[in-house]
């Protein structure tokens, strides 16, 4: 015998279902700064990525179920490939296939059998100014939301996100954005264990972590991976701030050789004690000269 469920309890469910999925995985986070947009993920593999290039100056981030959200990346690189080829490749931008995203995933959400996806994805385009940079969120059930600046997303965004606004500043550089998403990003398992640096979560290092940018200055294909020495090198310069000024308030002064014993200086010269009438009954202290006795 079939039982009735209501559209708003269907609903209520797969939202569930889906955040639940989504809140599984680590969280990832996109920023702005002076020279392009940096994407920044958690990601133990070389080989599935959770950030790809998408068209010339659009990238695409998820996270939640791997296969679920390469299915998505595929279309969307197809979307963008024919529109391209039909009409322009400047008519290719991130709010178009954002909304196209929007609707694929909206469609699927309200279907009455089918099964939500466990994934959120941002789309990233990246323009010739700073002001220019989009970067859209796109949830399970096709809402979308512009996300001015930054962008956290994943398991734990509230916390990344709170970390984050309190670090992120327009016009920062390239070391200062990945700081800051280093920082954000380790936020939650600092606040877990608070006596620990990284709380139960590895340190985040090259070896570990997913890094892209797009890159403003590149004419034609802005996307570029960072990785190995050149990744290793920007994590170093942008932990080496803080770490000095550690270094300075906290070492020790150092030890100071003692000084040498102050040589004992000749006192000033004498006038002659004036002839007593008396003979000497001993050494005086002056000789007859007027140089002291040492």
């Amino acid at each position: 015998m079939p039982f009735y469920v209501s559209p708003e309890q269907s609903m209520r469910d797969k939202a569930d279902y889906a955040r639940k999925g989504v809140a599984r995985s680590r969280s990832s986070v996109v920023v702005q700064y002076a020279g392009g947009i940096l994407l920044v993920t958690p990601n133990i593999s070389s080989v599935l990525h959770k950030i790809s290039e998408i068209y010339d100056r659009i990238a695409f981030a998820a996270v939640g179920r791997y296969n679920e959200y390469e299915v998505l990346r595929k279309a969307g690189v197809t979307y963008a490939d024919v529109t391209g080829y039909q009409f322009d490749r400047g008519d290719v931008t991130a709010r178009g296939l954002a909304n196209w995203y929007a609707q694929a995933l909206g469609t699927n959400f309200s279907e009455p059998t089918g099964k939500p996806y466990e994934v959120e994805i941002v789309v990233a385009e990246v323009g010739a100014k700073p002001d220019g940079d989009q970067i859209y969120r796109i949830s399970w059930d096709g809402s979308v939301s512009d996300e001015p600046g930054f962008v956290a997303f994943g398991g734990q965004a509230d916390q990344v996100t709170t970390a984050l606004k309190e670090r992120f500043s327009d016009g920062m550089s390239l070391t200062e954005a990945l700081a800051a998403a280093l920082a954000a990003l380790a936020a939650p398992a600092a606040a877990a264990a608070p006596g620990q640096a990284n709380g139960s979560q590895p340190e985040l290092t090259a070896a570990n972590l997913e890094v892209a940018i797009l890159d403003r200055a590149r004419a034609h294909r802005t996307f570029r991976r960072l990785q190995g020495p050149r990744l290793e090198g920007l994590i170093d310069e942008s932990r080496g701030g803080s770490a000095g000024g550690d270094t300075q308030t906290t070492a020790e002064p150092a030890e100071t050789a003692p000084a040498p014993p102050a040589k004992d200086k000749p006192a000033p010269d004498a006038k002659p004690a004036p002839p007593s009438d008396e003979p000497p009954t001993g050494p005086s202290a002056g000789g007859g000269d007027g140089i002291p006795k040492l």
